[in-house]
């Protein structure tokens, strides 16, 4: 291997990267991020970042406030509204009458985001004897770190009443006094301002909420959804307002909010690319630049957990995820200036993956020592290929191959073309190293071409006995829910013998060593970390399902999300089991969740796919589903479309012209102006 092939040096994994210290055992209730009950409403701007906590079980605050910096991740502990003593408690209004004080009660607390607002704004409804109170909290600011509080409070009594408000921030207090008459409303209002500078934040009364017109643009031009279906509907809404909110203005992203306090490439290309789907093309761009910037080192290799990995560990998916996304980022908007400008990065993170280093020479697939969850040698992961690996970066050479086109590459272009194509046909084709058996994709194989079934972690790694990788084995690795994305990707046909045995085989992987529902990573009998469902690995299958045309076990993951503490907000947590929590960080919010729900309703239940040629259109209605109306933003012009579930025959007639573009599907060309589709299913 000549030098050249070399990435430039990083050091091997910690085994301990992912250990932290952090008790949720100490410390006010309010540390901890698993509440019963809990949801987590969370608003902001890129420059302010809020988390309003609904506890209904009385463990915790019932009606917190939590601010953070969006730049600066941080444990829950860290928010700078929490007291190291009192939580968030002096956050809660609290309202004295006749020297009795009244506030949020456990489980007397509605919350709820409120609908038809120009922008995201979170409804808490309490009652106090005699009193009615609505709180709304919303960031309408887009230039200020600032969050707004109205506090309406209303005399229910036929009498007079006098009644001091107050709250606060930790040992801050604000108060008003209110004289209401019988039958009478009051609104005071608060600003929480983040000073970003000293790292603190400032609540005061203000006399009144500030106009919005830059941020209520913003938040108006994103995508419309609707199915007329309460719970696929809301999920669409809360993904929406969320996803922003989860993303600084200088594009940082939080791999789990509160959890890692860590940044992945992989995590980031999926949230930019929904970003870009449902219009927030500002912060798309911010976080790609960001990630070719900050995110990929000269040679091509890429950042994990926030740090650059050796050949044997470095996450060769990543890679793939990047160029395919930036691609589909540059269908949807046209914006070729961000390729042409960082070229020598994108031809750099295709060609990383073709180096000698990572270059198996009997199938020429792709081999190291580190699998998509991230465990690696230590937990017992041998040298190997890994599918996802091939799969990924065979989509992102085709993807490169694109951008090579659009942008005057032609030699790399054609190359690109061949290499995607060679290592597909050996993940798909080589007799012996093809990445699939009777039972379907499989995950890894070894070098010499054996499936890897089992792992046997080294002790010295010091996992708890009590997670199934820290017990006695066998410990299996297969199957694996990241081969649903072969499907999902279209790297099989999805209604395939070969998709067919996939899917049957991922079923294994449901309700595994729990009952609440929902798919594990893999077989959890290897899992280093706590058993459980895992939304977004759920998702994966979601979206591999409706491809192949099993709407009930969509069906089934999405009404499992909407069982899930969380989904009256639309906020999941990373997975649902019992975190052994320290060594572990505690489980926390995963952007990336959002994300996937956007891309499962765009790309796969809509069949809204922008390629290289024109606009390509396949709807295909949820079974289930009457119809679907959405809205979009392609290209600067408007993209409407309205689906039906009618008798008769199929068909989508578009206000552009079209041509098939395979069975059920159009292609509009780009640049015709405002293109609206209507489509009988």
């Amino acid at each position: 291997m000549k030098s050249s092939d070399q990435p430039a040096p990083a050091a091997s994994i910690d085994a301990q990267e992912h250990y932290y210290d952090d008790d949720p055992n100490v410390g006010p209730p309010d540390v901890r991020t698993e509440l019963k009950g809990v949801n987590y409403f969370f608003l902001g701007n890129g420059l302010i970042q809020v988390a309003i906590q609904s506890a209904p079980a009385g463990d915790a605050t019932p009606l917190g406030v939590f601010v953070m910096n969006p730049d600066r991740l941080r444990k829950k502990r860290e928010a700078l509204t929490m007291d190291p003593v009192a939580g968030v408690g002096a956050t809660m209004v609290r309202l004295t009458v006749a020297g009795r004080g009244h506030e949020p009660r456990p489980g007397g607390c509605t919350v709820a985001w409120a609908k038809n607002t120009p922008v995201p704004t979170v409804t808490a409804r309490w009652s106090a004897p005699g009193l009615r109170v609505v709180e709304q909290f919303s960031c309408p600011g887009w230039s200020t770190a600032g969050l707004y509080r109205e506090v309406t409070v209303k005399n229910l009594r036929r009498v007079r009443t006098t009644l001091t408000l107050a709250t606060g921030v930790r040992a801050v207090r604000r108060e008003r006094r209110l004289a209401l008459r019988a039958g009478e409303s009051r609104t005071v209002r608060l600003a929480y301002t983040l000073d970003r500078a000293a790292d603190a934040v400032r609540c005061a009364f203000v006399p009144r909420r500030p106009r919005g017109d830059a941020a209520e643009a913003l938040w108006g031009r994103l995508a419309k959804v609707s199915f007329g279906h309460p719970m696929l509907d809301h999920f669409f809404q809360a993904a929406t307002a969320q996803l922003p909110v989860g993303v600084s203005r200088l594009g940082c992203v939080d791999g789990s909010i509160w959890q890692y306090n860590r940044e992945w490439l992989r995590d980031q290309s999926v949230v930019a690319l929904a970003l870009t789907m449902i219009g927030a093309v500002g912060p798309a761009t911010t976080m790609f630049t960001r990630l070719l910037d900050r995110f990929v080192r000269p040679e091509g290799d890429t950042l994990d957990s926030s740090e650059p990995r050796n050949p044997a560990e470095v996450e060769l998916d990543q890679n793939g995820y990047l160029l395919c996304t930036l691609r589909d980022y540059v269908l949807w908007t046209g914006n070729l200036g961000l390729v042409r400008a960082n070229w020598a990065k994108v031809a750099a993170v295709a060609e990383f993956p073709l180096r000698a280093v990572f270059r198996h020479p009997a199938s020429g697939l792709l081999t190291n020592c580190r699998e998509f969850w991230e465990r690696h040698h230590a937990h017992g992961i041998q040298p190997g290929m890994e599918l996802v690996y091939q799969l990924y970066v065979v989509q992102g050479l085709a993807a490169a191959a694109v951008l090579a086109r659009m942008t005057g590459h032609a030699a790399e272009a054609v190359r690109w073309d061949q290499e995607s194509a060679r290592l597909k046909h050996a993940l798909l084709e080589d007799p012996r190293f093809r990445m699939h058996d009777a039972r379907g994709f499989i995950k890894r194989r070894g070098v010499d071409g054996r499936v890897q079934e089992t792992i046997t972690a080294d002790p010295a790694i010091g996992l708890p006995a009590a997670v199934p990788l820290g017990g006695p084995g066998p410990h299996r690795i297969n199957p694996d829910t990241s081969a649903a994305l072969a499907i999902a990707l279209g790297v099989i046909p999805p209604r395939s013998p070969l998709a067919r045995r996939t899917l049957r085989s991922l079923e294994s992987l449901w309700n595994q060593a729990w009952t609440t529902g929902g798919y594990g990573r893999y077989d959890v009998s290897s899992e280093p970390d706590s058993p459980g469902g895992w939304p977004f690995a759920s998702l994966f299958v979601a979206r591999a399902a409706f491809e192949a045309g099993d709407d009930a076990k969509v069906w089934r993951v999405l009404r499992w999300l909407a069982a899930m503490p969380g989904a009256e907000a639309g906020t999941w947590f990373e997975f649902y089991g019992r975190r052994l929590a320290p060594p572990f960080p505690q489980v926390g919010l995963v952007v990336w969740n959002w994300a996937e729900l956007i891309v499962l309703y765009v790309q796969h239940l809509l069949g809204v796919q922008p390629q290289e040629h024109g606009l390509r259109i396949r709807p295909r209605l949820l079974r289930g589903l009457r119809g679907a109306d959405a809205t979009f933003q392609l290209r600067g012009q408007p993209l409407t479309l309205r689906l039906r579930r009618k008798s008769g025959r199929a068909s989508i007639r578009t206000t552009a012209p079209s041509q098939p573009s395979g069975p059920g599907a159009v292609l509009v060309p780009y640049g015709r102006g405002p293109v609206r589709v209507r489509a009988r299913v």
